[in-house]
């Protein structure tokens, strides 16, 4: 798979997020993918994932604003800002770092790190 191909289903992934379109996040991954959220949770599988995109403890769709892109191989990384609603406190701001290796042509793990702004 070429880098470019690898930028390509990396933004449809976070077209998937934007728009709360299972079906567009999961045909990005693997079977076995593992999302690992430091500090958070880690999920194996497709169906574990597809839990925690629609995770009971936020409403809506997130607003990403992916502001860097760097490729290395089968890696992908990707840096940013983001915002969402919380059930619990509501509106809130984080920035976001989304390492992503690559399989066969799919998305094999997403490290992700979230990190709180005020």
């Amino acid at each position: 798979m070429t880098q470019t191909a690898q930028r390509d289903l990396v933004a449809r992934y976070f077209d998937g997020f934007r728009a709360g379109d299972h079906p567009m996040i999961l045909a990005t991954l693997t079977d076995d993918v593992a999302w690992v959220i430091h500090g958070h949770r880690t999920t194996q599988g497709k169906t574990e994932f597809d839990g925690e995109i629609e995770n009971p403890a936020f409403t809506g769709s997130p607003d990403l604003d992916v502001q860097r892109v760097y490729e290395d191989g089968s890696v992908v990384v990707s840096t940013g800002e983001g915002s969402g609603v919380s059930t619990e406190h509501g509106p809130f701001r984080f920035a976001f770092n989304d390492l992503f290796t690559f399989r066969d042509g799919l998305i094999a793990r997403v490290d992700s790190y979230v990190v709180p702004l005020p």
